[in-house]
């Protein structure tokens, strides 16, 4: 492609027609009017000159040109800047952020309001009020407040823990914490599983877990479940692995 357009260009050159050899002008004819053509650009420099000394700042002393002070008031003409009353200001998009609680700080609490928000953390359900509200309520009717880490089973779970009825236990809270929310999770309890994926109602949710199959006695349908506030107990350190 070069070689090529290398070529058709010499062609081209090669197609342009001999320039045409004018005659020379005599040298007397044309040295007068470049005589004065010298002469009028000379006269045209020396004014430039002038002017430009004429419009040029006179130096001050030391050399500097003069400056306004920074507190010298303003003599110019002030701008105003006015806007249409229709007009708003647009709306200001701020994000937001969550925390979420992890399981370590909960081991390291140690209370029972840590391991119910352990078994929220394993099933992955929202940290509500409401859904802690329910779980402390639920593990309170299955051990008592005073001794809810008996047998590291806090919700008397049959799944990993060894024992079908519900009477076997766990190594650790930290296992207790993993298999009751597998066991939830499991099909058995869609009901229950709902509501705390919605955690919005700790009634709503106790509901669900009375019509289960999770206690025979199904805490007889609400009778047998208090709603009064809970406490907040530490479990001995053993019982959570320490």
């Amino acid at each position: 492609m070069q070689d090529a357009r290398a070529g058709g260009r010499r062609a081209a050159r090669h197609e342009v027609a001999t320039p045409v050899t004018r005659p020379r002008r005599s040298t007397a004819r044309s040295a007068r009017p470049r005589r004065r053509s010298l002469t009028a650009a000379a006269t045209l420099s020396v004014l430039g000159l002038l002017a430009g000394l004429a419009l040029a700042p006179l130096p001050q002393p030391g050399g500097l040109l003069p400056f306004a002070a920074a507190d010298a008031p303003h003599l110019g003409e002030v701008q105003d800047l006015r806007v249409a009353s229709d007009v708003s200001a647009p709306t200001v998009s701020h994000e937001s952020y969550v925390a979420t609680t992890g399981a370590q700080t909960l081991v390291a609490g140690g209370t029972n309001v840590d391991w119910a928000k352990l078994v929220l953390v394993e099933g992955e359900w929202p940290l509500t009020e409401e859904n802690v509200t329910f779980m402390m309520r639920w593990m309170r009717q299955e051990n008592g407040a005073d001794n809810w880490w008996n047998r590291n089973n806090p919700l008397n779970n049959g799944q990993g823990s060894g024992g079908g009825s519900g009477l076997g236990s766990y190594p650790t809270l930290v296992e207790a914490a993993y298999y009751a929310a597998e066991n939830l999770q499991s099909g058995r309890y869609p009901e229950v599983d709902a509501a705390l994926a919605s955690g919005d109602s700790a009634d709503a949710t106790a509901q669900a877990i009375w019509a289960s199959a999770w206690a025979s006695s199904h805490y007889g349908y609400g009778t047998h479940w208090s709603s009064r506030p809970y406490e907040v107990i530490e479990a001995p350190a053993s019982a959570w692995g320490r």
